[in-house]
């Protein structure tokens, strides 16, 4: 997430930023962009957009979300030799990856990363507050950062960690010693990053850092 995400602009009464089901996740030349977590809205769109009727304040409960899409029926499969196909790891790129465009390609990360990061909640006694950045200077002013937000880019610093601990695991240049090595870095990052546990709701999901990870 960009760093100008760091600082929202202030949204009206009558804007989906001030509605507590908009979350901003990217940016782009509208300003802070992002999905409406009942799904409202499809896609995303900026904060400046005009409410609807599910619109909440920041004090209310967020309600279930519903299931945006049925379960589609199979139809009856049509009678045809039993073809095997090979493990994906050895498939090549679908015709459909390789002839998207940059745009295309961008909006299909972002649903990914989107879905990705669905089952990784905040404690609710966070929701809707905020971090609060206060200068040493008294002349300075403070800055206010939305912990969705924050949540938001711990959640995808843990991920990314993840997929650079699998990558080392499965390097096939590297040597056990190499590649032993390099795991104890990522496994500090992750000490490093426990500050950031009390944010999740579930601990399955918070960092483990090398002394739980010995002892466990």
């Amino acid at each position: 997430m960009p760093a100008a995400m760091q600082e929202l602009p202030a949204y009206g009464s009558r804007e989906c930023g001030s509605c507590r089901l908009w979350r901003p996740i990217l940016e782009d030349e509208r300003g802070p962009i992002g999905p409406c977590r009942l799904g409202v809205r499809t896609g995303d769109f900026p904060g400046t957009a005009p409410i609807c009727e599910r619109f909440m304040s920041r004090d209310e409960a967020i309600p279930e979300a519903r299931s945006p899409v049925p379960e589609r029926q199979h139809a009856p499969a049509a009678a045809s030799p039993v073809v095997h196909h090979q493990a994906l790891t050895a498939l090549p790129l679908p015709e459909e990856l390789t002839d998207m465009t940059r745009d295309e390609f961008a909006q299909a990360i972002r649903e990914a990363l989107r879905e990705e990061t669905l089952d990784v909640a905040l404690a609710p006694k966070w929701e809707g507050g905020s971090a609060i950045l206060k200068p040493g200077d008294p002349a300075t002013q403070p800055k206010e950062i939305p912990l969705d937000s924050l949540f938001h880019k711990v959640v995808m610093i843990r991920d990314r960690l993840r997929v650079l601990e699998q990558k080392i695991n499965a390097h096939p240049k590297l040597t056990g010693a190499e590649k032993v090595d390099m795991q104890q870095y990522v496994t500090r990052c992750y000490g490093s990053l426990t500050t950031f546990n009390v944010l999740f709701r579930d601990e399955k999901d918070r960092f483990v850092g090398a002394k739980e990870k010995d002892s466990g």
